[in-house]
């Protein structure tokens, strides 16, 4: 199971915004899809979460654009998962283009642990926690 995973996205005409690039959102849309890969990776797909009753909602994005990216660009969407507290979990990204291996922007999302009933707050239980190991700082690819 891969503790650095990597999503790969060729971007679309319809992620291009009215600059000609891909939009900010669209970034956090490939984040996101991202994580849900790299949790199915380790043996929690969606509907896991859906038995159990919880799953993941963001409390915080922080994204730095450092270049563009163009429609037709496939991109890289490096993640990990870099700590795991009592109800939150930090997961860190890099997007890349292969390509010419340009950065195209560092990332990190605040996930928050939540039972679907209340919408509130809920322990990590430590079988999801074990299926992910924790990584400070990969090294560059």
């Amino acid at each position: 199971m891969p503790a650095v995973f990597e999503f790969s996205h060729t971007v679309t005409v319809d992620e291009i915004d009215g600059q000609g690039i891909a939009g900010n959102v669209v970034y956090v849309r490939w984040m996101q899809d991202a994580a849900v890969a790299h949790s199915t990776a380790q043996g929690w797909p969606p509907e896991r979460y859906l038995e159990g009753q919880a799953g993941w909602v963001v409390r915080t994005h922080e994204i730095e654009y450092l270049q563009p990216a163009i429609e037709g660009d496939r991109v890289v969407v490096v993640t990990w998962v870099a700590d795991f507290r009592k109800l939150t979990s930090l997961r860190r990204y890099r997007i890349v283009r292969p390509a010419d291996e340009t950065l195209l922007a560092t990332a990190a999302t605040n996930w928050v642990y939540i039972g679907m009933d209340r919408r509130m707050p809920r322990r990590i239980p430590p079988e999801l926690r074990d299926a992910f190991e924790i990584v400070d700082e990969p090294a560059e690819s």
